[in-house]
Parts: C-alpha cells; sequence; structure tokens
C-alpha cells in the first residue's frame, strides 16, 4: 500500500509570451492525479494500492457524517448498536517528489534556401522537463528509492515564401505560407511520471524490496 501526498512543480516556470505579463505556469499542476493514475495503471493495476490522501479531509469529514447518521438511526430504533465504519487502510510507503525541470531551448535551429526570389524554410527548438520521485518507508522515514527521468518536448516549424517583381518591376507578389508543430508539455510530462513510476519499479527489484517474475536486469 502507498500514499501520495504532493507532487509538485517546483520549477518556478511561467509561459513565456511576448509583450506581455503571464502569470500561467509553463507545466501542470496535476502531478498528483498523474502519480496515482500512474501506480494504479502499472502492471494493469496489479503492482500498487494506492491509499487516498490528497483528499484526506474530505474522505475524514464524509466518515464523520456516515458515523453521526449511524448513530443517531441507532438511537431513534433503540438500538444499543450499529454498524461501524472499517478502518481506514495505512500506506507501507510514501511517493513523494515533484517536476524539478523545465529548461528550454536546449537545442535550437534550422535550415532555409532561397533562389529566384523563392524560398524555403524549417525550423526546431527542444526543451526538456524532469521528474523526480522517491519512495520513503513509514516505519523508519528512510528514503527507500529515489529516481531521476527527462522528457524531451520537441517543437518545429516549416515554411515557405514567393517574393517576385512581374509587369518590368511595376507589380510585386509575396506569399507566404507556413506550419508548426508543438508536442504537449502536459504529455511530456506525464510520460517522464511513467518512466519514473517504471524505474522505481525496476530499482526496488534490484535492491531487493520485491521481486519482479521472469525480469533480467541483463536482457
Amino acid at each position: 500500500m502507498v500514499a501520495v501526498y504532493q507532487f509538485l512543480d517546483k520549477t518556478g516556470q511561467r509561459k513565456a509570451r511576448d509583450g506581455i505579463a503571464d502569470f500561467s505556469t509553463a507545466v501542470t499542476q496535476g502531478g498528483v492525479e498523474m502519480v496515482i493514475d500512474a501506480l494504479k495503471t502499472a502492471g494493469e493495476g496489479t503492482w500498487f494500492r494506492v491509499a487516498e490522501r490528497n483528499g484526506i479531509d474530505n474522505l475524514v469529514r464524509e466518515r464523520q457524517i456516515i458515523r453521526s447518521a449511524r448513530q443517531d438511526f441507532a438511537k431513534q430504533n433503540d438500538q444499543e448498536k450499529f454498524q461501524d465504519l472499517n478502518p481506514l487502510l495505512f500506506a507501507g510507503m510514501i511517493i513523494e517528489g515533484g517536476i524539478i525541470g523545465y529548461d528550454t531551448n536546449i537545442r535550437s535551429g534550422g535550415l532555409g534556401a532561397r533562389t529566384l526570389g523563392i524560398g524555403i524554410s524549417k525550423q526546431y527548438k527542444q526543451d526538456v522537463v524532469t521528474v523526480s520521485m522517491r519512495a520513503v518507508s513509514v516505519l523508519t522515514g528512510e528514503v527507500l528509492l529515489n529516481v531521476q527521468t527527462r522528457k524531451t518536448i520537441l517543437r518545429y516549424g516549416s515554411g515557405g515564401d514567393v517574393f517576385r517583381f512581374i509587369e518590368q518591376g511595376t507589380q510585386l507578389i509575396e506569399l507566404e505560407d507556413g506550419v508548426g508543430n508543438n508536442e504537449s508539455v502536459t504529455f511530456a510530462v506525464r510520460t517522464a511520471i511513467e518512466a519514473a513510476v517504471l524505474e522505481l519499479i525496476h530499482q526496488g527489484h534490484s535492491r531487493g524490496y520485491w521481486t519482479i517474475e521472469g525480469y533480467n536486469e541483463n536482457e
């Protein structure tokens, strides 16, 4: 049983826009939800059992409402006992960490050519998002496992233009066209989190905390 309390954006990065101050964050703030989903889907749901902790206040409040309603029902019907709620499950490990890096323009470049007023060009830019994840023992507080994963984010664009004079230089024709593709930052964060969960599983196997049947580290 594992629990996830927080998985924060620790990059401090804001979205970059020309000419305006944008206070929107550059990466998603839904890290906890992505980590829980990655844990619950690992091994088709067979690897981890996840205890609810991010919404623990709502869970405890709802259990208090149920307990109070059952007590009132028992009193109204002169019952000495009423069905109590099962105790909450406790976690043996806590999964912690966060999005610790979002580096832009790690690599950029382009290529272009022009002849007889006709030109084409291509540009690309590469960003990187970095995720850190660790597993902490609830009994001892020891950090049992710790991994960091990275995912590149590729952006590229291509375009063409025509610049020509016609009718003895008295009229100008200028045409431009282009297209760009930007990989989703949110998808990149999710991929990095899933890779971190997978690496935690492999690291836990290599250190003897659990065993993966049929796993060969040399493959």
